[in-house]
């Protein structure tokens, strides 16, 4: 039975933080190039910042929806896989900004990209409200960081 239960954590976990691997990939490689070239506001935070982040947000982000998963998979399966594919989804746009800003060099489109993303994240929010308050309450900091990156990114565009 614990086995059961976790390990949807574990496939959740692995498959949230295995989906940044290649725009990690992607963004390293531009770090220290394209991205130390360009003018960038005076509240951007150090390079080293941005890892220790995400790593946290990708965490809370996955129990989030694992209990959301946990609260769905007994009394409406289908739901459940909803959410998930919808988490999953929002995942992959979510890695598309990194191809689309340090890949492609688009600043203005990275900004589309981060608003179609927060789009995804007040949804998510919005489906476990009615599931769980406290995975929506889980939400919030992967929710302040993505407006933040939102104003972050779009100073760097009017900057550059």
């Amino acid at each position: 039975m614990f086995w059961n239960k976790y390990k949807s954590f574990i496939f959740i976990l692995l498959a949230t933080y295995l989906i940044s691997v290649p725009a990690g990939f992607i963004t390293s490689n531009n770090v220290l190039s394209w991205y130390a070239d360009i003018t960038r506001p005076s509240f951007s935070p150090p390079n080293w910042v941005f890892g220790p982040v995400w790593s946290f947000l990708y965490a809370i982000m996955s129990v989030a929806v694992w209990n959301v998963w946990n609260n769905t998979k007994e009394i409406n399966k289908s739901l459940g896989i909803k959410i998930l594919s919808i988490y999953f989804i929002h995942l992959l746009v979510g890695a598309s900004w990194s191809f689309v800003f340090f890949g492609l060099h688009q600043i203005l489109l990275g900004v589309v990209v981060i608003v179609i993303i927060i789009s995804f994240i007040l949804y998510l929010m919005k489906l476990y409200w009615q599931i769980s308050k406290i995975s929506t309450y889980i939400m919030i900091p992967y929710l302040a960081w993505s407006c933040y990156a939102l104003v972050l990114n779009f100073s760097i565009w009017k900057l550059n």
